[in-house]
């Protein structure tokens, strides 16, 4: 199958998707399009077993598609770049000590969690993992994911803090589980034992101090050369070149590609290009970037549902992926309520948003996708399905949910 088939197809079932959304189930636009594909994915399934010419093109279109590679190296760079264009800086610098925590010391706890409780918890079921592998899994699905979380909030009833602080999060802790999941990886391909801190603080520093670097680097050239130019054209062109150009020298110095275009992002989004008040070419390369954001979210999400049709085997797994379910809700909250109890004078969050702050941690395509980009090994299918479950639960029933836990919390913290 061709590139241009691949693309024309995706557009043309994305915007099917999204119209079925729009006109009939009427669904915050992320969680009806991902239902809708993973109904039409499982029909799919079913219908290619009974006819395979009948679902022949779907199934082509999904077993032809690269999602790691493309979420990865082309997508998230995009993605990420439009989240943090966009954000409010004057809010994130507010909330900055909660979503440094959340980013970072979090997204390790979570970690250690999570790949602690799935080793013993498999264990009961007779399900026997590696643990160095249940770490793995813990550190691909322990960051929420920057495009998901951004979704699900603009539909939301989240007080303004707590959206800055959650969606912040989601910008960065990407650049940490990654950090987490390339060390264990190379943990795990050449022994535990040869892994040396001087080598993992010597790929934290290239990863993340150098990806921040590069980011700001060419985030400022960028800001200058648009800033000394009126023709919109050329700035929308100009903020493109950054984008791509970031994700490709930081994936062939190996620098952390979310971390970079986070960075520029923020740097640019923060500073006007408007050279007069009668220029409005920031305002506009905003909304550009806003509709670059929803129209890629859509495709992703499609991707997503329609992985399914790769995943046959998926139905063997349903006890372990509802087991990953509950433990990544446990490590999540673990995970916030340890510093919030050591830190709490530091971060300034209330004990009663931590329900709020677990059920909103969500995870999407860049989780599968990393599980997708695992090697062959005894473990890869559960790792793969794990994720799949917990995206799935995540952005469906997390995000048809969080509302009304909101508008619970704050029955409860209303004085009788």
């Amino acid at each position: 199958m061709g590139l241009f088939l691949i693309i024309a197809l995706l557009v043309v079932v994305s915007a099917f998707y999204s119209y079925l959304n729009a006109r009939f189930f009427k669904l915050p636009g992320t969680i009806g399009i991902i239902t809708i594909a993973i109904i039409v994915s499982i029909v799919t399934i079913a219908v290619d077993k009974l006819n395979p010419s009948i679902a022949g093109y779907l199934t082509v279109l999904a077993k032809h598609i690269n999602f790691s590679g493309t979420v990865l190296n082309i997508m998230l760079g995009f993605l990420l770049f439009a989240g943090s264009f966009t954000s409010n800086t004057k809010r994130l610098r507010r909330e900055l000590k909660p979503v440094f925590i959340l980013s970072t010391l979090s997204v390790i706890i979570s970690t250690a969690a999570f790949g602690a409780l799935f080793y013993y918890g498999t264990m009961l079921f007779n399900i026997h993992m590696s643990f160095v592998y249940c770490l793995l899994f813990g550190a691909l699905i322990s960051p929420t994911d920057p495009v998901a979380v951004g979704a699900i909030i603009r539909t939301s009833k989240l007080p303004s803090n707590l959206a800055t602080i959650i969606s912040g999060e989601s910008l960065f802790n990407d650049g940490v589980g990654l950090v987490l999941f390339i060390t264990i990886l190379e943990a795990i391909k050449s022994g535990v034992d040869n892994i040396t801190f001087a080598q993992t603080a010597l790929l934290f520093a290239r990863e993340v101090v150098g990806g921040i670097t590069l980011g700001i680097i060419l985030g400022f050239v960028a800001f200058r050369l648009m800033k000394s130019i009126t023709d919109f054209q050329t700035i929308v062109l100009v903020s493109l070149s950054a984008v791509m150009s970031i994700s490709v020298i930081a994936t062939y110095l190996d620098l952390s590609i979310p971390l970079a275009v986070v960075s520029a992002g923020l740097f640019m989004g923060n500073r006007t290009i408007n050279i007069d008040e009668k220029e409005r070419s920031h305002e506009a390369l905003e909304k550009f970037w806003q509709l670059i954001d929803e129209m890629l979210n859509t495709i992703l999400f499609v991707m997503i549902g329609l992985q399914m049709v790769n995943l046959p085997y998926i139905t063997n797994y349903w006890l372990t992926g509802g087991i990953a379910i509950i433990l990544i809700l446990i490590a999540r909250w673990i995970s916030i309520i340890l510093p919030l109890t050591f830190l709490r004078r530091t971060l300034n969050v209330n004990y009663k948003n931590i329900n709020i702050l677990t059920w909103a941690g969500v995870r999407g395509g860049i989780s599968i996708a990393l599980a997708l980009s695992l090697p062959i090994s005894p473990y890869r299918h559960v790792i793969l399905c794990g994720s799949y479950f917990i995206v799935i639960f995540s952005i469906v029933v997390q995000g048809l949910t969080l509302n009304k836990l909101i508008d619970a919390s704050m029955k409860k913290s209303e004085p009788e």
